[in-house]
């Protein structure tokens, strides 16, 4: 283990894997950073990496809504404060939650208060969980603040579960609704093979999805992409690209407006809307001409809505 955060103020700490820092996860955390405000004390989110479903049941390991890059992207918009992010691996799914709380939360990170949401567990067996932990804290010296699960408009509590089977549906507005933004991946621009702009209709190309990241069905997308000091309107093609004989499953986009050269660059890409499903055309003629009607309804959605799409911050209505 390495040294400990320098908090002479204490922490408020809450602790979760945080797969897709959706609006339930984000009560959790604008309740920590309202504590932490109050106390004087810092902020601190303790996570894992890898997906503790991934060591603890591979074969069941769920896709994920955000990969470490992009989790840390959105705590750090949403929370600020410190991040802490533990290697999970069989030696530390053993730990139980008194050895979790003493070793990681109390040594590292000078804890006063531990805020968690009402279903989270921690532990070995999950034992260190919403009715365990108010206990060990009072035995411990610190507080525990437990948040209820959020809901939806229909009743349900919102988690990440449900938002990866909307995302497979293809309910971009549902998953954007429960994420409070829309659905993003973030990966570096790599060299594609020219065909787009043969045809008039210039790409750049995704590093390859990794494959434990959740996407929604392949086909056309309005979309969005943004990068350091910029960001534009886009069409995003995902899958194959039958009309050339390429059956790769790629991820690229046609911005709006934009010529920035940013091979190499990283970039992130939302989904916004889907337009159509990835069709074999008859001649290269026949898919400019196709790409054409997909821009033009591209920009048609992007014009409905808000120019950029920041993350909204904690507490925001």
């Amino acid at each position: 283990m390495s040294a400990r955060f320098e908090l002479p103020a204490g922490s408020v700490v809450t602790v979760g894997s945080f797969d897709g820092v959706h609006l339930g996860h984000q009560a959790v955390l604008a309740e920590v950073v309202s504590r932490a405000q109050r106390a004087g004390a810092a902020p601190v989110v303790v996570s894992f990496e890898p997906h503790p479903a991934a060591v603890l049941a591979p074969a069941r390991a769920p896709r994920r809504l955000t990969l470490d890059l992009e989790r840390r992207e959105v705590l750090a918009e949403l929370v600020g404060g410190y991040l802490l992010v533990l290697r999970f691996d069989a030696a530390m799914a053993d730990w139980s939650a008194e050895q979790f709380v003493r070793e990681v939360l109390l040594a590292r990170c000078s804890m006063r208060e531990l805020v968690i949401g009402v279903n989270h567990r921690f532990g070995r067996g999950g034992q260190g969980d919403s009715r365990t932990l108010p206990a060990l804290g009072a035995r411990l010296g610190f507080g525990v603040h437990v948040v209820e699960a959020l809901a939806d408009a229909q009743g349900e509590a919102i988690s990440s579960t449900r938002i990866r089977a909307a995302l497979a549906a293809g309910g971009l507005g549902q998953v954007a609704q429960w994420l409070g933004r829309p659905y993003r991946i973030t990966g570096r621009v790599v060299k594609g093979a020219g065909r787009g702009r043969t045809i008039g209709v210039p790409t750049l190309n995704l590093e390859g999805p990794p494959p434990d990241k959740a996407l929604p069905p392949d086909g056309v997308y309005a979309g969005r992409v943004e990068w350091g000091g910029g960001c534009a309107g886009a069409m995003l093609n995902q899958g194959p690209r039958p009309t050339v004989g390429d059956p790769r499953r790629v991820l690229e986009a046609h911005l709006f407006g934009i010529t920035a050269e940013l091979l190499g660059r990283t970039v992130r890409i939302e989904w916004v809307e889907r337009l159509r499903d990835i069709r074999r055309f008859p001649s290269l003629e026949a898919l400019r001409e196709q790409l054409t009607l997909d821009r033009e309804q591209a920009l048609a959605v992007l014009r409905r809505l808000p120019e950029t799409s920041t993350t909204r911050p904690v507490g925001a209505r």
